[in-house]
């Protein structure tokens, strides 16, 4: 059977794993960098109680019944000429897998954020904290349930980075805490954002509505250039003081990727149909590392992911999924008066029409939250083997 390697256990990795796994058609490994894998939609309802960590973390056991091979281990290089993928040993990882022969690799490790642009962030990174991890989630939880008075700082970088609404999540949680908490009227909000709206773009009006109604502050087409000690400053001078500050850094693809000639700031792909590397017909990427001209959300990773799947089914001889670019989400708008009951809107996208057709319903709704915890734990179950306990 043919030996198909996969960089990255997340959301495109484990969808290409499970989709080759069914057809029984390949030597199928994963290599992720963690024994767990924490998921990424409704992160931000930690903030508020409404989510527990238990139920959006899972392990790869169940998976590993599938046939799937997992190594735990960091990838610190790729050989694309010799089909060699180079990792160095975690705790948990069979120390025999310093190096992977592979006759297809599919790249899907995620993002990195890389503040390194951002002048002062080496030595002041320990002052941010955003929804993007399971420790700084944690971290800024506590900050916002702490804090009496002052002002809170949320950054959006330039798009694509990863889940387009996570900012403005961020903001209206915030801003319900600290409404339930009693303290709003004396905490500031900010919102800087380096692109000409809040992202998504389609649902950019209904956000700045409610920013409105909730006292957010909207800045718009500002890039941060500098962090220091209690303050961010703009590229265009503006200074901000902050007490809590919440900024997403830059996101691109791992330097491994860049090294082996595939990419830059994503892997290179021939389209969004064939995610086959330009130069190897053995290399394909999928999910937020691959350079595609769409958000990059757990939809389009997924989409992209069997897209990858079907493409070496193909060259195999054998018949893929259906699949198309095409999804509705929801994004978070919390809770104006401060109940932990967060609402949310609903929007799609259908690149199948050109221009993408895009779709929302403006009025926030406690139903669509929970309609997007079920999607989710729906996509947990599928492609790690069961639901939360």
């Amino acid at each position: 059977m043919k030996r198909v390697v996969i960089i990255g256990g997340g959301i495109a990795g484990m969808a290409i794993a499970n989709a080759l796994a069914e057809k029984k058609a390949a030597e199928i490994t994963v290599i992720t960098n963690s024994p767990t894998y924490f998921a990424g939609p409704s992160r931000p309802l930690l903030l508020t109680g409404e989510q527990s960590y238990s139920r959006i973390i899972r392990g790869y056991e169940e998976a590993g019944k599938r046939g799937i091979k997992v190594v735990f281990g960091h990838v610190t290089g790729i050989d694309p000429e010799n089909r060699r993928v180079r990792l160095s040993e975690v705790q948990y990882s069979d120390s025999r897998a310093g190096e992977l022969g592979y006759d297809y690799l599919v790249v899907a490790p995620g993002v990195v954020f890389d503040g390194s642009a951002i002048e002062g962030y080496e030595r002041y990174w320990h002052r941010n904290a955003t929804v993007y991890d399971p420790g700084r989630v944690n971290v800024l939880k506590r900050r916002i349930w702490g804090m009496a008075s002052g002002r809170v700082v949320v950054y959006a970088p330039k798009a694509p980075y990863r889940c387009a609404p996570a900012p403005t999540e961020t903001a209206l949680l915030i801003h319900t805490v600290l409404k339930h908490r009693g303290v709003r009227d004396k905490v500031e909000i900010v919102h800087i954002d380096a692109n000409d709206k809040t992202q998504p773009p389609v649902i950019a009006d209904v956000v700045a509505r409610i920013y409105q109604e909730a006292g957010i502050q909207l800045v718009t087409n500002q890039e941060l250039a500098e962090i220091g000690d209690g303050y961010v400053v703009t590229k265009s001078g503006e200074r901000y003081n902050f007490d809590v500050l919440a900024a997403l850094e830059p996101n691109r693809a791992p330097k491994f990727v860049e090294e082996a000639g595939l990419g830059k700031t994503w892997v290179d792909v021939r389209s969004p149909q064939d995610l086959r590397h330009p130069k190897f017909d053995d290399v394909l990427a999928a999910g937020d590392a691959a350079g595609l001209p769409f958000p990059k959300n757990q939809e389009i990773a997924f989409e992209s992911a069997l897209f990858a799947a079907n493409k070496i089914l193909e060259m195999e001889g054998l018949q893929g999924a259906s699949v198309q670019y095409a999804f509705v989400g929801w994004a978070y708008v919390g809770n104006l008066q401060g109940r932990l009951e967060t609402n949310a809107v609903l929007f799609g996208l259908d690149f199948t029409a050109q221009p993408p057709k895009p779709t929302k319903d403006p009025e926030p709704k406690r139903e669509y939250t929970q309609r997007k915890d079920s999607w989710e734990q729906a996509y947990l179950e599928r492609l790690f083997g069961y639901g939360a306990v």
